[in-house]
């Protein structure tokens, strides 16, 4: 029972990184292209910590289960818009071209194949 509660252990603290570095992905990129980004949430449940940056008013959020996460875009599928300034309708996800839309999803799979690779690269280098 013990290797069973090690296994479990050991594979939170590996998917944790994982779903962190995917995330960024879609959050460094939506930024990049102009997009707001309205959470950037680790974890799936309630959340057990969050911070809103006054700068951005980016709401960073750790939930209890650590096994997923999410970055929540300003989307006028999603919210209603109307009420949105000019300037604010800027930063709305579907307003940006295809090709920013594709490069902001494809982000996070990109951002774990970077991770891999730098991890491979520290583990040959290391012997």
């Amino acid at each position: 029972m013990n290797d069973f509660f090690r296994t479990v252990l050991f594979f939170l603290l590996s998917i944790g990184p994982l779903v962190i570095f995917h995330e960024l992905g879609h959050f460094w990129f939506a930024r990049l292209c102009g997009v707001k980004v309205l959470r950037f949430s680790f974890g799936l449940g309630k959340p057990i910590w969050t911070y809103t940056s006054p700068k951005t008013g980016t709401e960073w959020s750790i939930s209890r289960i650590p096994l997923g996460g999410y970055v929540k875009m300003l989307d006028a599928r999603e919210a209603d818009i109307s009420q949105l300034s000019a300037q604010e309708l800027d930063g709305e996800f579907t307003s940006k071209s295809v090709w920013k839309r594709m490069a902001i999803v494809v982000a996070g799979p990109m951002a774990n194949f970077i991770l891999a690779i730098l991890v491979f690269t520290v583990l040959l280098m290391s012997g």
